[in-house]
């Protein structure tokens, strides 16, 4: 069957800026506005270069920024809190923000900690859904580093929750993947859930 007879049309190889323009000037004008007035007349180059830096983990493989790992004889819990992120909703194409924690189990590989960082830049600069960039990262950690146990957590403020719809500006989105030992040892699932929070949250709050 050719790809006439499928009408689909072909994953991109990169970011069609000028494609960009042209819709953003179709939005404009769908709204009511003039997209060539003096204050409107740049806006479509800038939301085009705006959504390519949005968007520019679709390009991009998280996977490289775990390949080079050090061999250390360490098996206790390696954990980075409050790795900032922003991403954008795909339901909606609003922003979502907040913070990313990263603890895992080594079993003999230990990464940079800055990689961990870079592996939450590339998974959340794509549309995404809060869910699944918390499965994805600590899959990816579990698969490239071999790790006894892998937990991630993710606290969000979602845009499409304060400034639209229900509007209920200060909601928190919290979704939890834990793999390996944090997800079968509940006293190794405990001590992850203490570091990040401290011993007066209650555990129960993140499940």
């Amino acid at each position: 069957m050719s790809s006439e007879d499928t009408n689909t049309t072909p994953p991109a190889t990169t970011i069609d800026l000028p494609r960009i323009e042209a819709a953003v000037r179709e939005i404009l004008i769908a709204v009511g506005e003039d997209p060539d007035r003096e204050g409107l007349h740049e806006t479509p180059r800038r939301m085009a270069r705006m959504y390519a830096e949005l968007f520019s983990g679709l390009y991009e493989d998280p996977r490289v920024h775990l390949r080079k790992f050090f061999t250390e004889k360490y098996d206790e819990i390696v954990l980075v809190r409050d790795i900032s992120f922003n991403s954008m909703c795909e339901h909606h194409m609003l922003p979502f923000m907040g913070k990313v924690h990263i603890g895992y189990l080594p079993d003999g590989r230990v990464v940079g900690l800055s990689k961990l960082a870079r592996v939450v830049q590339a998974i959340s600069r794509r549309p995404q859904v809060q869910e699944r960039m918390t499965e994805t990262i600590a899959n990816l950690l579990m698969d490239e580093l071999h790790a006894k146990g892998v937990a991630v957590i993710i606290e969000a403020v979602h845009t499409c929750m304060t400034v639209r719809g229900v509007g209920k500006p200060g909601s928190v989105c919290v979704t939890s993947a834990v793999k390996g030992a944090f997800r079968t040892k509940p006293s190794t699932r405990a001590e992850i859930l203490t570091l990040i929070y401290g011993e007066h949250r209650p555990i129960s709050s993140v499940s």
